[in-house]
């Protein structure tokens, strides 16, 4: 039978058998909420983007253990873009294929803030929930916790602080007030994360070098170390000049000011910019 990723709670996926997917009674699962699982089903349902992961089925199971919710996504066999940076099981990612996952998963994100008839705020962006295909192409996953934008002449939407630390937004976790311009801050992490190979937050590094915004200040874009931030696994194999376009544009991304970050298509217009550096 065809694989299949099966997603039975936010953070696990396993391969199953698509005509097997409602007849699992003697598995353990973890649940989702009833709440998020609902919620990514009828989100999943009405978009359609090459840069978002498609739902192929979902269904309720009643066990034993009470009612498990399972939802079936496309089959996405290169994992996640968290596992090709920080996983050394798998081979490092290229340069180009680090910019050209950038674009991509940027795309995505400008589908959900500019190309609905409503701004939709994904909420969760880290490099977890960016899933590569079998040409690596990006495809956003997880959206549990997506919520629609401000409207009726509204800044922000206020709502419990929710998501993943060491991504959110620092005005969402102090406030609860949420725009798109949270995703934008979470995607300047995401983008240092690609540049350097270093999570947003690891407690196994030094205490120093913990939190990867703070470590980050000591080497300045156009000072003679910037280049000491750089993965290591990439070795020579990359532009010098387009790591800096990127470095400056995440420091944009993470203004502590949302009204200055940019937009997803002024984004867009800077990475294209460094993959042609």
């Amino acid at each position: 039978a065809r694989l299949f990723i099966l997603k039975i709670v936010s953070s696990i996926v396993i391969r199953w058998s698509f005509y097997k997917v409602c007849d699992l009674p003697n598995l353990f699962f973890l649940r989702q909420g009833h709440k998020q699982w609902l919620a990514e089903v009828q989100f999943l349902g009405i978009v359609d983007h090459p840069n978002l992961v498609k739902l192929i089925g979902y269904c309720a199971v009643d066990t034993e253990r009470g009612i498990q919710r399972l939802l079936v996504y496309e089959f996405m066999p290169n994992k996640s873009l968290e596992d090709h940076l920080f996983n050394r099981a798998y081979p490092a990612l290229s340069w180009e294929s680090r910019l050209k996952i950038a674009i991509g998963v940027a795309e995505g994100l400008r589908y959900l803030h500019e190309g609905l008839e409503i701004k939709v705020i994904y909420r969760d962006f880290k490099a977890a929930n960016v899933l590569l295909d079998e040409n690596f192409n990006p495809k956003l996953s997880d959206f549990g916790l997506a919520r629609e934008g401000p409207s009726d002449g509204n800044t922000h939407v206020s709502t419990a602080v929710v998501g993943t630390y060491g991504y959110a937004a620092p005005e969402y976790v102090e406030t609860g007030h949420l725009t798109i311009k949270s995703d934008i801050w979470s995607f300047g992490v995401v983008l240092f994360e690609m540049l350097t190979g270093r999570r947003s937050l690891d407690r196994n590094r030094p205490k120093p070098e913990q939190k990867l915004l703070d470590w980050m200040k000591q080497f300045p874009v156009d000072g003679k170390r910037f280049s000491t931030i750089i993965d290591p696994r990439l070795g020579s194999e990359y532009s010098i000049a387009a790591a800096r376009v990127i470095a400056k544009l995440a420091n944009t991304c993470l203004a502590r000011n949302r009204k200055e970050r940019p937009s997803m298509s002024e984004v867009i217009e800077s990475l294209k910019l460094a993959f042609q550096s």
